[in-house]
């Protein structure tokens, strides 16, 4: 078995006189980079940031995958899909652009939904991530209020 640069190969001990396989410490350094990329697939935008900082060769797979980020800011485009495109034309990466538009997706799907509808003074939204929206996306939470 190759093992990629960077991985760490199986250690063997001898005990007792027959070698013994030392167990990999996580599933990345036993599965091809394509396995180990479909998993970390599964996880959300947060947890795959948290994934990233996990150990040197998580965060080298994540890092390396445009794949996983492409899907998390697909999904982030579903709400901001003017901001999103807007940023890949003019060439920013699927992570910049997921990085550009994670929170803004937050707040603007908060206001989209009517979370925000019924708010009686500053202090409710204290506590609350907020950003500044341009005046297209705010047009847009008018709109959906207007609908309500």
């Amino acid at each position: 078995m190759q093992h990629e640069r960077g991985r760490t190969p199986p250690v063997f001990f001898l005990c007792e006189g027959s070698p013994v396989l030392t167990p990999p410490r996580n599933f990345a350094e036993m599965l091809p980079t394509e396995m180990s990329v479909r998993i970390f697939g599964e996880l959300d935008a947060a947890s795959l940031c948290s994934a990233a900082q996990t150990c040197r060769l998580w965060h080298q797979i994540i890092e390396q995958s445009e794949q996983l980020w492409k899907k998390q800011c697909l999904l982030v485009r579903a709400i901001c899909q003017r901001e999103v495109d807007s940023d890949r034309r003019h060439g920013l990466t699927w992570k910049v652009t997921l990085v550009r538009n994670y929170i803004r997706s937050c707040v603007k799907r908060d206001w989209l939904i009517g979370r925000f509808s019924h708010v009686r003074s500053a202090d409710e939204l204290r506590d609350r991530k907020l950003m500044p929206l341009d005046a297209e996306t705010w047009g847009e939470i008018l709109q959906a209020e207007l609908h309500r």
